[in-house]
C-alpha cells in the first residue's frame, strides 16, 4: 500500500465524523459533502507528516472551511432570519435510521435546532458546534475564530443561552413521539378543532418552507396553529410516516409525489414545534422508494 492509499484510508475512516461537524455548522448535505471534498484536498497538498492527531486536525480544517462557507453566505445573505429556508432534512423510513445517517444525527440534530444555529454568527456557530457538541477544547477552537480561549469560551455561552432559550429539547421516546403525531394528524384529518388545541403547547411555532418564490412562513399559537393544520389537511394527500432527523414525521404524497414533509418537536406529550419543508424543487430530491414509502391502499383493493 503506497502513502496516497494509506492516506485516503486513514481520511475515510474520519469521514463520517467530518460529514458529522459540517452538517452541524452549514445545515447543507451538498454544502457538507463540498466541504469535506475540500478538507481532503487540504490534506493531499499538505500530507499527514508530523500531524500526531489526525482526525483532531481534520476536524479543525473543515471547521475552518465551513467558516470561511458561512462567512460568504452571510456577507451576501438578504432575508431576515425568519425567512432563511429550512435545512436539509434527513430523512428515513419509519423503521430506523440509516446506519450512514447514523452520525449525522448524533445529539439529536432535529430541524428546529438547525434553524436556531443558523440564526448565530459564524464564529458563535463555529465555538458551540466544536465545543458543545464534538468535545473541542476552547485553546483549539480559539486560532479558527481569531480570538482568545476565554473569548472563544464567551461564543459558545452565547450561543448556548441562544439555544436553551429555544427550548427545543425532543420527548427521547420515539414511541411516544409517535403516539402524539398520529393523534394530531387523526384531529386535522377528522377536523377536531379542539382535539388538535389540546394536542398542541401554548407557545408552539409552525414553520413552513414554501420555496424561493413563497419564501418561509411562521404561525405562533395553538389556536392559530390548528386553523393552519386544518386548512393543510385538507390538500395534504397521504401522510406517511417517516423519521426526519431521527424525529418522527410525516411525509405527504399526492398521486405517489411528496408535496410535503413535515417534522415534529414533541415533549411532554404535546407538539411544540412543526418544520414543513414545502419547496417542490428540495422534494423533488426525496428518494421515496429508498424510504420504503407506498401510499396506502384504498380499502377493499
Amino acid at each position: 500500500m503506497d502513502e496516497r492509499e494509506r492516506l485516503a484510508r486513514r481520511f475515510e475512516a474520519e469521514r463520517p465524523r467530518l460529514r458529522a461537524v459540517a452538517y452541524r455548522m452549514l445545515g447543507s448535505l451538498s454544502e457538507s459533502d463540498d466541504a469535506v471534498q475540500e478538507t481532503w484536498l487540504r490534506l493531499q497538498r499538505s500530507g499527514a507528516d508530523g500531524v500526531d492527531n489526525l482526525g483532531g486536525w481534520l476536524t479543525t480544517v473543515v471547521a475552518r472551511v465551513c467558516l470561511d462557507m458561512l462567512r460568504t453566505r452571510t456577507a451576501r445573505r438578504e432575508q431576515p432570519l425568519e425567512g432563511r429556508p429550512a435545512p436539509d432534512p434527513v430523512v428515513d423510513g419509519a423503521d430506523g435510521v440509516d446506519p450512514e445517517h447514523e452520525a449525522l444525527l448524533a445529539d439529536a440534530v432535529g430541524l428546529a435546532l438547525l434553524v436556531v444555529l443558523d440564526t448565530l454568527a459564524p464564529a458563535e456557530r463555529l465555538a458551540f458546534v466544536l465545543h458543545d457538541m464534538f468535545g473541542v477544547p476552547f485553546d483549539e477552537i480559539a486560532p479558527l475564530v481569531e480570538r482568545t480561549p476565554a473569548a472563544a469560551r464567551q461564543l459558545a455561552s452565547r450561543a448556548r443561552r441562544r439555544v436553551r432559550g429555544s427550548d427545543l429539547a425532543p420527548e427521547p421516546d420515539l414511541t411516544r413521539q409517535r403516539t402524539v403525531v398520529d393523534a394530531f394528524l387523526a384531529a386535522s384529518r377528522g377536523g377536531e378543532f379542539d382535539a388538535l388545541v389540546a394536542l398542541l403547547a401554548p407557545d408552539i411555532v409552525l414553520r413552513v418552507d414554501l420555496g424561493a418564490t413563497a419564501g418561509v412562513r411562521e404561525t405562533h399559537g395553538a389556536a392559530a396553529v390548528a386553523g393552519q393544520a386544518l386548512t393543510f389537511a385538507r390538500a395534504a394527500g397521504d401522510a406517511v410516516p417517516v423519521l426526519v432527523n431521527g424525529l418522527a414525521g410525516t411525509v405527504s404524497l399526492v398521486d405517489g409525489v411528496p408535496r410535503s414533509l413535515l417534522s415534529f418537536t414533541v415533549r411532554d406529550g404535546l407538539v411544540r414545534r412543526i418544520d414543513i419543508l414545502a419547496d417542490p424543487a428540495r422534494l423533488q430530491r426525496l428518494d421515496v422508494a429508498a424510504l420504503r414509502v407506498d401510499r396506502p391502499k384504498a380499502p377493499g383493493a
